[in-house]
């Protein structure tokens, strides 16, 4: 947290003196033998002039926009506080409206363009109390809202509405096919947890619950938000579960090519992989705040469930010793929702079968499968026309959907989803709302003309709510660094 500068309460008038002006003035000291009665009292009166002072100093730095609480750069790694080094699992429902230590009104140290934030907390309210009549009048809530925002540069959503505007986020998320199931979204109201040990074990927890025994659900864990005086922490990994890639001599990769940089800087700061190197190798979970700079988590065993890969007709598949994670959590997007920012929400829906058999098992820059597939299948692959490409990646694909089911975890194949995302982009329409899409997320990559999204065009316009990822965050998930708070 920001750090203040000690203060002792003067009880009867309600003031704070800084401690540096207390231990000068000897404040709560008895007074030495043979001093006169009246020296006590004109001490007291000094301090009450100088407290006084004091105080009308904050005020008018405040109210000049002065930087009066510094924002430190990376310390050593302080034991989180009872209050966010919560173990137990949380209920996943909307927590209190206001952390207990939140004060309600707290001036803005820094300046913020609080005619941004203002424009953009109506048109949200307005947009929340327009689909929830029940919610109430707009009115007083849209001008507590903009009190607090003059107050402090920022203001905290309700419960309420911090869940509406994680739901609509994934509504309006271009990218995301399996968007028909956006009212089922779980909200866990962390936004208390600010700190990375607790930011960790709650994302811990959100595996658990998302995985479900297989029945996998879309949940959504939102921790501390950016304010004027502090941001909120940031989680470095692409989603919570990450393989590790490794260089080797050969030129080609043990494990995942694409994190073989990340892989390294963890490494470098202390991250120690399996004695016997795999091509699944659970990565840490990095997490960094302000206080602590990044810190690594290694994942609990019981947090990781992974399905093992097989083949309906192809008993050899099993030898390639092929896995994959059942829940996809992506975790370095940011959350925005009527100008407040949350860059810690990790979120999941479940697997479509081809973001694993043909994206990361099967690209050329991923796990490359489909040669060696190609081989054991016994197939041509001399030259191109003979489409061994196309019939390995197939049966990939067929072992990633048998696999699944078989395991009992959930997963969907592309044909059955391109059908449901119209249906989701038909109701969005009769609602009177237009449903963005980026073509090129939309359709499968795979057989994409033989799927119904492929044949139409789409709205590409940006929404809020909204998810959203910065260069930096992609820059940290990929190569593990610059640091955030460096």
């Amino acid at each position: 947290m920001p750090r203040r500068t000690p203060a002792v309460p003067l009880a009867v008038l309600g003031l704070t003196l800084p401690g540096a002006a207390v231990g000068l003035l000897g404040f709560g000291r008895e007074v030495p033998g043979g001093v006169p009665a009246a020296v006590p009292i004109t001490l007291g009166l000094a301090m009450l002039v100088v407290a006084a002072g004091i105080c009308a100093h904050q005020l008018i730095a405040v109210r000049s926009g002065e930087q009066l609480f510094h924002l430190s750069g990376r310390r050593g790694s302080p034991r989180p506080s009872r209050r966010t080094a919560v173990r137990r699992p949380p209920r996943v429902t909307a927590a209190p409206r206001r952390p207990a230590n939140r004060p309600e009104a707290e001036p803005a140290p820094v300046r913020v363009d609080t005619g941004m934030v203002r424009a953009a907390a109506k048109e949200f309210l307005e947009q929340f109390h327009g689909e929830n009549p029940d919610a109430g009048p707009l009115g007083p809530r849209l001008a507590a809202v903009m009190r607090e925002i003059d107050t402090t540069g920022t203001y905290w959503h309700t419960s309420e509405e911090l869940a509406f505007g994680a739901r609509v986020a994934w509504r309006n998320n271009k990218r995301c096919i399996g968007r028909l199931y956006w009212r089922s979204l779980q909200v866990r109201d962390l936004r208390g947890v600010s700190d990375a040990g607790g930011v960790a074990a709650h994302c811990f927890e959100h595996l658990a619950a998302a995985h479900n025994g297989g029945k996998i659900r879309p949940i959504i864990t939102v921790f501390a938000p950016e304010t004027p005086s502090r941001p909120g922490p940031r989680i470095w990994n692409e989603q919570l579960i990450r393989y590790a890639g490794y260089d080797q001599p050969s030129g080609r990769p043990l494990g995942d090519p694409r994190y073989c940089g990340f892989t390294s800087n963890l490494m470098q700061r202390g991250w120690r992989p399996p004695e016997q190197r795999g091509a699944f190798d659970v990565l840490p979970l990095v997490v960094e705040t302000v206080e602590e700079g990044p810190r690594m988590f290694q994942l609990p065993r019981q947090a990781v469930h992974e399905v093992e890969l097989q083949h309906p007709e192809l008993p050899w598949f099993a030898e390639l010793d092929l896995r994959w994670h059942a829940v996809p959590v992506i975790s370095n997007n940011r959350l925005v929702i009527g100008g407040v920012s949350y860059p810690a929400a990790p979120f999941n829906g479940w697997y479509m079968g081809t973001e694993i058999g043909a994206r990361n098992l099967a690209d050329s820059d991923r796990y490359d499968m489909v040669p060696e597939v190609a081989e054991r299948m016994g197939l041509d692959t001399s030259h191109e026309t003979t489409l061994w490409r196309d019939q390995a990646l197939v049966e990939i694909n067929r072992a990633v959907l048998h696999s699944f089911n078989l395991s009992g975890v959930t997963v969907t194949d592309h044909h059955t989803e391109s059908r449901r995302f119209l249906l989701h982009v038909e109701k969005e329409e009769r609602a009177g709302r237009t449903c963005p899409a980026d073509w090129s997320w939309i359709v499968p990559p795979m057989s994409g003309s033989q799927t119904p999204v492929f044949h139409r065009y789409y709205n590409t316009e940006t929404k809020t709510p909204a998810f959203t990822t910065d260069p930096a965050s992609t820059t940290r998930a990929l190569q593990g660094e610059p640091p955030a708070f460096p």
